[in-house]
């Protein structure tokens, strides 16, 4: 595709420093200067100055791994920078991924149902079950959500806004952020018709500091800093918010509040059918069914001729605006959509499926409290057959001696 962003795994290339550079003198300070050239660097200048400066330094300019890359033949490494240096890629949207996920939540989760060795009839069945506890966990989050509240960790009424809308997973995230501005010292550098430039140097050790510029319009109510975190993951960084506070600025605007992130956020994937929706989505599954099925018809139907597609957009548009006004009347009946549900009507949450274990294990390893019962029982066990070993030795005993008087007396 031609609008495809391609990058680097940063995890793999990372992780050949210590390979790939241990034949130098020092390479544990080569690593490590690496690392803060590649992480620290928040523009193109700086980025250029502080690499040049790395390789000077350290003698690498003859290193055959910096100069060419391992997976892509003749591939400059630092050419290729635009790739693989999180600053050159942190200007588009990535969900907070830098690397391939070969070890991370994904694969983990599909390998709790199915291996590499699973027959067609094993995955199919797996992967159900898989889909189902996708399905639980995400109930159980939401009615989470929805019950419980995280407690902020400022006064801040921008935190309390995000407390308000956000899952608790993502108001985490955006709570850390808050809490490092504590960090951060601002300072205004110019301003003109209520666009403001700042800078905001955050201590990230007790001597270094890192600066960063960050730029305010008043009108539009636009902040945008030079990290680039809200671009890259779509939350606020810690500069952008000491701006804020700095301008006594109380609430966002509505674009740095993202759906995707709301409690009440709209799940398409909910209109596929499952085995595991049976009390709680079957009727709406039936009724996504039911209208595509029609709709396609229509589609289908209309495309033959330019006057039938605009009268169907017509249509749509007269429908929409029906259906908006009726839901919106009915705004306060409940219901199980996930736009709209705050989880209150179901009634039960479903356990995790469970799956049946062969018994005990052979090699299982006890515990201390375990053994020291264990083994008070035997000592029990022991005493208690030594005394009756003894008794019944005594009895013998008398009875040999009632025996051997008795042939006496005869």
């Amino acid at each position: 595709m031609p609008t495809t962003i391609h990058r680097w795994c940063i995890w793999h290339i990372m992780k050949k420093i210590p390979s790939k550079l241990n034949g130098y003198k020092g390479h544990a300070e080569i690593e490590q200067e690496m690392s803060e050239v590649v992480w620290n660097s928040h523009s193109k200048d700086s980025f250029d100055r502080n690499w040049n400066d790395f390789v000077l330094n350290f003698g690498l300019v003859d290193n055959k791994w910096l100069s060419v890359c391992v997976w892509v033949y003749s591939a400059d490494f630092y050419k290729d920078r635009h790739i693989w240096v999180p600053f050159y890629l942190d200007h588009h949207f990535w969900t907070g991924m830098r690397s391939t996920q070969r070890s991370e939540s994904m694969n983990s989760f599909f390998n709790k149902f199915i291996i590499r060795n699973s027959s067609l009839i094993q995955f199919v069945k797996q992967y159900d079950n898989c889909l189902g506890s996708r399905e639980q966990a995400e109930r159980e989050s939401d009615a989470v959500d929805f019950h419980t509240v995280i407690p902020c960790a400022t006064k801040s009424s921008i935190e309390a806004q995000f407390q308000d809308v956000y899952t608790h997973q993502k108001f985490r995230e955006v709570q850390a952020q808050f809490r490092g501005k504590a960090n951060c010292i601002t300072r205004l550098t110019n301003s003109a018709l209520g666009y403001s430039v700042y800078e905001v140097g955050e201590q990230v050790s007790s001597s270094i500091f890192n600066k960063f510029v960050v730029t305010y319009d008043s009108v539009a109510a636009e902040v945008k800093c030079q990290c680039l975190l809200f671009e890259s993951r779509w939350i606020f960084c810690r500069h952008a918010l000491s701006v804020l506070s700095f301008e006594r600025v109380s609430q966002v605007s509505s674009r740095y509040i993202l759906e995707r992130w709301s409690k009440k956020v709209k799940r398409q994937h909910t209109h596929i059918k499952s085995s595991h929706d049976k009390p709680l989505l079957e009727p709406r599954s039936k009724r996504f069914d039911q209208l595509v099925f029609c709709l396609q018809n229509i589609c289908e139907f209309a495309l033959e001729l330019e006057e039938l597609t605009a009268i169907l957009h017509h249509a749509y548009d007269n429908i929409m605006v029906e259906m908006e006004s009726m839901k919106a009347k009915r705004k306060g009946t409940s219901s199980l959509s996930h736009e709209d549900t705050n989880l209150e009507s179901v009634k039960e949450l479903q356990s995790p499926p469970r799956i049946r274990t062969r018994g005990r294990p052979k090699n299982r390893l006890d515990s201390k409290l375990d053994k020291q019962i264990a083994n008070a029982t035997k000592k029990k066990k022991t005493k208690a057959l030594n005394e009756v070993k003894v008794m019944f030795f005594k009895y013998v005993v008398i009875e040999f001696n009632f025996l051997v008087n008795s042939l006496a007396n005869m």
